[in-house]
């Protein structure tokens, strides 16, 4: 049973590596975050536009890295999009909980992430699957400053 489950992971995390969504730039976009990680050389590049309710209605991303990183940004932008940007935080506070805290894995936290959680065995790949997520935050406010991802 846990052999088919870590399967059924592993394609969703190679599936959306090889055909990444909402890949590409946004024409034009409100918003946009930077995020870089020193220590492999993944990055980030999300995009968005948030309407005067603070609704992402859309958004997209750019970037290379491994399989984590490109499928964590790919799952990150299906989940945000139509999500208010409290919401969005929100999220990335749970994803983040349930990555770097032992033990702690939120109830609420949706399905489509729980394929990552498995990256918390490996401390430097933890780094890959929150690049796109420290990005966002910069991709919300009127802020295009750089992330380093320094966790």
């Amino acid at each position: 049973m846990m052999d088919d489950l870590k399967e059924l992971y592993q394609e969703v995390i190679l599936d959306h590596s090889k055909s990444p969504r909402n890949f590409g730039v946004i024409n034009p976009h409100g918003h946009e975050g930077h995020g870089h990680n020193p220590l492999c050389g993944d990055t980030v590049t999300l995009y968005t536009n948030i309407d005067e309710n603070g609704i992402i209605i859309d958004i997209s991303f750019e970037g290379k890295g491994c399989a984590i990183s490109i499928a964590s940004a790919s799952l990150l932008t299906q989940l945000v999009k139509g999500k208010t940007v409290q919401e969005a935080e929100k999220l990335f506070e749970k994803f983040h909980t349930m990555l770097t805290e032992d033990g702690k894995e939120p109830a609420s936290i949706p399905e489509e992430l729980r394929v990552l959680a498995g990256v918390k065995q490996f401390p430097m790949r933890v780094k890959c699957a929150t690049l796109s997520w420290h990005a966002l935050k910069e991709a919300m406010p009127a802020k295009k400053n750089l992330v380093t991802e320094q966790e």
